[in-house]
């Protein structure tokens, strides 16, 4: 069976710690970090991945 080429990643909240979003992304690529909307703190922060279990 072949390895996929693609990885689910969750993208966790630098400020609060939450997981606010699953995404996917290519095993070659480097690490997200992105600028996104943080619902509890109601602004834009930075995400970081963190791999799923």
């Amino acid at each position: 069976m072949a390895k996929e080429k693609r990885e689910h990643v969750m993208l966790v909240c630098q400020e609060s710690g939450d997981i606010n979003y699953y995404t996917s992304r290519s095993r070659m690529a480097p690490k997200l970090e992105l600028k996104k909307y943080n619902p509890r703190l109601r602004r834009r922060t930075l995400h970081k991945e963190k791999r799923r279990k």
